[in-house]
């Protein structure tokens, strides 16, 4: 299956040089200024990691199509909390008690490992790590003589670690407090106010956009395993009588890529592919308000961000995989070559457990009046992790040749629209195109560079996924035209510059493709 899926996606473009895609990739992004390690000449600290100018537009492209998707088409509101929030809340939470790593930590040289992932390394999947407690993961670990990767010392019993990190708040730090895991509990705790302050009525959608703060045992494989990271939250609050959605009809036929619990407890690891309705049918599926939640997450993968489906799919955790919270729990995957399958969006319906406990705890009264009673609302939550999902889209946008790399983003997506380069750094080529340039900022957004070979200039533009390169030549100057440039193809036609603003448009919203954007170049200039 893997060499299927990678065949499909990139033929002909993946060439076996010894080097994996994700250090090509990160080669690329410290280079280009998509991201790098934080303090970095200071040799850094695992998990953290800061974006540069590039990566900075993608991923502010990247959240402003998930507010369209899950906050405006979904008449959610929108809030923003602080970071930081007082230890009863995650003892109310179950955070406390329940979120917890396993870790092994060597004799020797004292690095410490998530006992799973050390097993995983040595003995790869044939082992089934879900649900085993700290004595079993200590004998297999025993058993299989595995030792410290680093110096080869012997590794200690698991042990139970705490992932949240803790901080003391006032002068002498007299309240104990945690950063916040997740941005859940905030919506939570905030959902009172905005029920009333809003005057709604349930569904009541809260939104998030938010850092979350992890204490990872052993971070790894770049964005997968961070201790500081950015999420985008939906946090649906519904009467657990009422989820029938009116119009399901509209999506019924609409089919997601999906692995059910039922699958994988007759020993099955491959997704089938089933309409909503189908799924709904089978009890794969609970009811209609979390389906139509999966097709809504399947649906912005495949046609906002244009991943295929084929590298998509929903993986239903079972009871000792989920959550201490979960009710039902869907982990939405993208496949890469490097990585297997990945989670990125984690799909729960927590049932009331989040808001009973906060009633709990807190002594005040959160439900609602609704139909004549008080309803203690449920909550589905869609949580999205924007950093994993930017690195999915590099790693699946990627392409390269022996001439050349480069990104194919979708235009949605793209950091900078058009490169706007002079043939040469003479003859007054420079000051039309950044002419040009000053004309253009007012409607897109764009990048000028004359230094070196046009050749050079169109391969740093290719590796940070610019889709159009304008070139000023001699041309310009005496039939006032200019050459564009398609980074997928490189192809390229003449368009004359009075028209070339309409022409840019067409491209951007792809109303026009770009063979019909000018006269093609028969002749390529050169690219070396």
């Amino acid at each position: 299956m893997v060499e299927q899926i990678v065949l499909f996606l990139n033929p002909k473009l993946y060439r076996v040089d010894g080097m994996a895609n994700i250090d090509k990739i990160v080669d690329i992004s410290k280079r280009r200024g998509i991201f790098w390690p934080s303090a970095e000449i200071y040799g850094g600290i695992a998990g953290f990691w800061n974006y540069g100018p590039i990566g900075v537009a993608i991923k502010n492209k990247l959240t402003d199509l998930w507010r369209k998707w899950f906050v405006r088409d979904e008449c959610a509101y929108e809030i923003e909390t602080t970071d930081i929030l007082p230890e009863i809340v995650w003892i109310a939470s179950g955070h406390t008690e329940g979120f917890n790593d396993k870790q092994t930590e060597c004799s020797k040289c004292h690095n410490r490992y998530r006992a799973d992932h050390i097993i995983e390394e040595k003995l790869g999947k044939q082992e089934k790590l879900e649900g085993k407690n700290v004595e079993e993961l200590t004998k297999i670990i025993k058993d299989n003589k595995i030792k410290c990767p680093k110096c080869g010392g012997k590794l200690s019993e698991v042990k139970i670690f705490n992932l949240m990190f803790g901080v003391n708040i006032g002068a002498i730090g007299e309240t104990k407090a945690y950063l916040k895991p997740e941005t859940t509990q905030s919506s939570v705790l905030d959902f009172p106010q905005v029920y009333r302050s809003q005057r709604e009525k349930l569904p009541l959608r809260i939104a998030q956009i938010g850092k979350s703060f992890r204490n990872e045992i052993s971070p790894r494989n770049v964005f997968l395993r961070m201790r500081e990271f950015s999420m985008a939250e939906l946090q649906v609050f519904f009467n657990p009588q009422k989820t029938d959605i009116e119009n399901f009809e509209k999506i019924k036929n609409y089919k997601i890529r999906i692995l059910p619990v039922e699958l994988r407890e007759q020993g099955k690891e491959k997704e089938v592919e089933v309409t909503i309705e189908e799924a709904l049918d089978k009890k794969w599926v609970p009811n209609q308000l979390i389906a139509y939640y999966l097709v809504k997450v399947f649906r912005f993968f495949e046609e906002a961000l244009e991943f295929n489906r084929r590298v998509l799919r929903f993986k239903e955790l079972n009871k000792e995989e989920k959550a201490h919270y979960s009710k039902v729990h869907w982990d939405f995957e993208i496949y890469t070559e490097d990585f297997g399958w990945q989670e990125v969006v984690n799909n729960a319906w927590r049932s009331d457990y989040d808001l009973s406990r906060h009633q709990e705890y807190s002594k005040h009264q959160i439900t609602v009046f609704e139909d004549g009673k008080h309803i203690l609302p449920h909550m589905y939550e869609p949580s999205f992790g924007l950093d994993r999902i930017i690195l999915h889209l590099l790693l699946n946008f990627y392409r390269e040749s022996p001439e050349r790399t480069w990104l194919v983003l979708p235009k949605s997506l793209v950091p900078i629209e058009f490169a706007i380069f002079p043939l040469v750094n003479r003859d007054g080529l420079p000051d039309i195109a950044k002419k040009l340039k000053c004309e253009l900022d007012a409607e897109f957004t764009t990048f000028y560079d004359e230094n070196d070979s046009i050749g050079r200039r169109y391969r740093r533009a290719d590796e940070v996924g610019i889709p159009f390169s304008i070139t000023v030549d001699q041309n310009s100057k005496k039939e006032k035209t200019v050459t564009l440039r398609d980074v997928d193809s490189m192809k390229q036609v003449i368009v004359k510059i009075d028209s070339l603003s309409k022409v840019l448009k067409g491209l951007v919203t792809g109303k026009m493709q770009f063979e019909d954007a000018g006269k093609l170049v028969e002749k390529k200039q050169t690219e070396k």
